[in-house]
């Protein structure tokens, strides 16, 4: 695969993870649209080794609080808010584990890439995080998030393995139906996708274990290092827009791109 290819890649994946326009949706839509050839799964894990990595970095204080309160939980103690943090991610990741295995026992994930699929979730999606952006109280903060807060994102994040919801995106949307800041949803969103980008990597991960040679080790490299730092670029500047800006410019480019797609689809 070419150096450009991978950047490319890499950009996209790092970019479009944590912003709430589907990463999974524009890496589908690559070849499709470029005639590029599609990058594979194993590429596919290092993009996202590599935002996992900018995540944990950069809402580091907060994985070292849920990290040690996870320890507690192994030890049978909820009593902390690192220990109420980590129980909280915990559940809500079950949901979409176990709408991800049956994904893909059934194989209907192989039939959730079509372009006018993506465009409608796009679209959708988009209208809905708009609404939800608009209407939704600012009233709770991290500090105030429940189990039963955390098992509703779950729930929503589960739709995320449908291409072009965006897993940041609908997360973020149930945290401003429950009342949550623009910021303190998104920093939520962001803390979910860690256990979820494991448990999905990990997925796939083992179904490619052992097919990578010297050449696509070289090719890993690259795209963990370029989806890491284009993730923290990303995640830096739209935690530091959310101060002052809405959401509304990426429903704006949702609405657009959803329009587009299923323009092309049904011609």
């Amino acid at each position: 695969m070419s150096l450009f290819t991978l950047l490319l890649i890499a950009l996209i994946q790092g970019v479009t993870e944590f912003l709430p326009i589907s990463s999974s949706g524009h890496l589908i839509l690559l070849p499709n649209l470029t005639g590029l050839e599609d990058q594979g799964q194993i590429i596919d894990v290092a993009a996202h080794i590599g935002t996992l990595i900018a995540v944990v970095f950069y809402f580091w204080a907060d994985v070292r609080i849920a990290f040690f309160g996870g320890l507690r939980l192994i030890r049978g103690k909820a009593d902390t808010p690192g220990a109420a943090l980590a129980l909280g991610l915990i559940i809500a990741t079950v949901p979409v584990i176990l709408f991800g295995l049956f994904l893909k026992l059934t194989g209907l994930s192989d039939h959730l890439r079509s372009m006018a699929l993506i465009g409608w979730t796009m679209l959708g999606f988009g209208i809905l995080l708009y609404w939800s952006d608009q209407k939704g109280p600012t009233v709770k903060t991290t500090d105030e998030w429940t189990l039963k807060d955390a098992l509703y994102m779950g729930g929503w994040q589960a739709l995320a393995l449908i291409p072009g919801t965006s897993r940041s995106g609908i997360t973020i949307t149930a945290g401003r139906m429950l009342g949550y800041t623009r910021a303190d949803a998104a920093r939520l969103s962001m803390l979910m996708s860690i256990p979820t980008i494991i448990a999905s990597g990990t997925l796939i991960g083992l179904d490619v274990a052992g097919t990578a040679d010297a050449s696509m080790l070289k090719d890993i490299a690259i795209v963990v290092a370029m989806s890491c730092a284009a993730a923290l670029l990303a995640l830096t500047l739209m935690m530091r827009l959310l101060q002052s800006v809405s959401f509304t410019p990426y429903v704006i480019y949702r609405v657009v791109l959803g329009i587009i797609l299923l323009g092309i689809a049904y011609s």
